[in-house]
């Protein structure tokens, strides 16, 4: 059976879902989705604190991501905000991401590093612009 059809099908939801997966999160903090963050006191939340600059990112990069628009930069600056947020946030708490539950903060920012070096793929608003500035290119 032949896979290549498959890949990227399978590319493009790895994308949206860790794009969905941060505009949830970003939401959360930003508009207090899901009944906002736990420990919030429920005051504004600074857009120029930490918090808010994580959540901007959040929110917004994940939107980009899942579009597959400025892919490269923007997956791996969000790769580097959740290596930030596992040493910051998760370590302090333990020598294995299983004991301080920082396996998500692992896992997206490995998935982020590889979207970094993979860009938007086939299925993406990067493929898309990408046609339309290149005629000479024969349609896929």
């Amino acid at each position: 059976m032949r896979t290549t059809r498959a890949v990227p099908a399978a590319y493009f939801l790895l994308r949206a879902v860790a794009g969905l997966l941060f505009i949830q999160a970003g939401g959360l903090k930003l508009f207090g989705w899901f009944g906002g963050m736990p420990g919030h006191t429920g005051s504004p939340l600074s857009l120029m604190s930490e918090l808010g600059i994580g959540a901007v990112l959040e929110f917004f990069g994940g939107i980009a991501v899942m579009l597959g628009l400025f892919t490269r930069p923007i997956a791996f600056i969000l790769s580097g905000e959740m290596a930030v947020a596992y040493w910051q946030f998760h370590a302090p708490h333990g020598a294995w991401p299983v004991q301080n539950h920082g396996e998500s903060a692992v896992l997206l920012c490995f998935i982020f590093l590889f979207v970094a070096a993979q860009g938007g793929g086939d299925w993406s608003l990067d493929a898309l612009i990408g046609r339309g500035r290149r005629p000479d290119r024969p349609p896929d």
